[in-house]
C-alpha cells in the first residue's frame, strides 16, 4: 500500500504538537516506554534505553506539555534508585513516583523530584511476588495495581508494597491474561487491563470481577495486535495503544471503534532548538523527503512506520490529562504526541 492512502478518519481526536527528541542523556528521551503526569503537569518519562547503552541512559525524564525540562533521574544498574528495564511508571495521591523493574522483579519509588525513597518486589509466583511487573497504576484508595506479567495477573498492593489482591490467571478466556501490559482504572474504579497476548482490552471491577472485553486479533477497526496500554477518560471513551498494528486506537464506553490515529508528529520545542544551533544537520532535513510514497509489498504497518518520520513506530503508552488531552508514548521515534477532543 501507498504511504499516500493512508485514510484520513472522522475527527474525534486532532494532533496538538509533538514533545521531546531523541538524546541518550540529558534533555530527551532514549526509547521512552511510558510516562504519568503529575497535578501539576509535570511529565515523567520512563527511557528503558538498549541493552548496549551507558548506565546513564537509562533514566526518568522530567518535563512538561510546553517543552520546560525539570532534569532526570535513575541510572542502569541494581542499586538503590537504578533500572535495568524498567517498563510502567505511576504517580500516588501524594505526588510519589513509583517505576516498575521487568528484569529486576521489583517496583522502586521516589519523591516527585527524583529522590530515592524505597524499594520492594521479590521474583516468584507465589502471593505478593513478581515476575516482570510491567504496567501500574493506582486505584481509588491509593492502593497500587501491578500487571504482573509472566504470571498473568494484576496484584494489588498498598502503596508501601503490602500485598492485598490478586486477579487473572493465564489463559484466554473471560478474565485470564497473557502477559497483560498497561492498565489503568475509570472514575467508578474499574480496572482496564491492555492483555497483550489476548490482543484484547479487559475489563475488570475494582474487585477484580470480569465485565466485559474489547477487540480481538487482527488489523481491522477495533481490533489489536499486541495492545501494550489503555486509557479511560471521564466520559467512558477507551484509548489503545495498539502496538503491534502502529496505531492508537479509541473505542466509545461499549467498545465500539471511533477513531484511529496513525501519527502526525512535527518538531517539537527541543528539536527546533536542536536544529537552530546544528543548521548542517537542519539544512539535511529540510532537503529530505520525510513522506516518501513508497510501494510496499505487505500490509504490515510497521513497514509504512519506519519509512514515514511522522507516524507512530512504536506506540507503548497513552495517557490522559485532566483537559483530556492524549498523550502517546513513542517508543522508536523517541518522543511523545499529544491530541486533543475535537468536541
Amino acid at each position: 500500500m501507498s504511504a499516500s492512502n493512508l485514510q484520513e478518519q472522522t475527527q474525534f481526536l486532532k494532533y496538538s504538537r509533538t514533545v521531546g527528541m531523541t538524546t541518550m542523556r540529558g534533555r530527551g528521551f532514549y526509547y521512552p516506554v511510558d510516562s504519568a503526569m503529575a497535578r501539576d503537569g509535570r511529565i515523567y518519562v520512563v527511557n528503558r534505553s538498549s541493552e548496549r547503552a551507558p548506565a546513564d541512559t537509562v533514566r526518568v525524564t522530567m518535563l512538561n506539555m510546553d517543552g520546560e525540562y525539570f532534569g532526570v533521574f535513575g541510572a542502569g544498574g541494581d542499586g538503590d534508585g537504578e533500572f535495568l528495564w524498567p517498563s510502567g511508571i505511576a504517580l500516588d495521591g501524594d505526588g510519589r513516583v513509583y517505576v516498575s523493574d521487568e528484569h529486576l522483579h521489583r517496583i522502586t519509588v521516589f519523591t516527585a523530584s527524583g529522590d530515592f525513597v524505597f524499594s520492594w518486589g521479590a521474583h516468584g509466583s507465589g502471593e505478593g511476588e513478581l515476575d516482570s511487573p510491567s504496567g501500574l497504576a493506582f486505584d481509588l484508595d491509593d492502593n497500587i495495581l501491578v500487571s504482573d506479567a509472566r504470571n498473568h495477573r494484576v496484584q494489588r498492593f498498598t502503596k508501601n508494597g503490602v500485598f492485598l489482591s490478586a486477579f487473572g490467571g493465564a489463559g484466554s478466556g473471560e478474565g485470564e491474561l497473557d502477559m497483560p501490559w498497561g492498565l489503568t482504572t475509570n472514575a467508578d474504579g474499574d480496572v482496564f487491563v491492555a492483555d497483550w497476548g489476548n490482543d484484547r482490552v479487559q475489563r475488570f471491577s475494582s474487585k477484580g470481577r470480569f465485565i466485559s472485553q474489547y477487540g480481538g486479533s487482527g488489523r481491522g477497526d477495533g481490533q489489536f495486535l499486541k495492545p501494550a496500554s489503555v486509557a479511560v477518560d471521564t466520559k467512558g471513551y477507551v484509548y489503545v495503544a495498539d502496538w503491534g498494528n502502529e496505531r492508537v486506537q479509541v473505542l466509545d464506553a461499549d467498545g465500539r471503534f471511533m477513531q484511529q490515529l496513525r501519527g502526525e508528529a512535527t518538531h517539537s520545542k527541543w528539536a527546533e532548538d536542536f536544529l537552530g544551533i546544528n543548521v548542517e544537520e537542519a539544512d539535511a532535513r529540510a532537503r529530505a523527503n520525510l513522506e516518501p510514497d513508497i510501494e510496499f509489498f505487505n500490509d504490515d504497518p510497521h513497514e509504512q512506520s519506519s519509512h514515514i518520520e511522522k507516524l507512530f513506530w512504536g506506540p507503548s503508552s497513552v495517557i490522559l490529562d485532566p483537559q483530556g488531552r492524549l498523550y502517546v508514548t513513542e517508543t522508536h521515534r523517541h518522543r511523545l504526541q499529544v491530541y486533543q477532543r475535537v468536541d
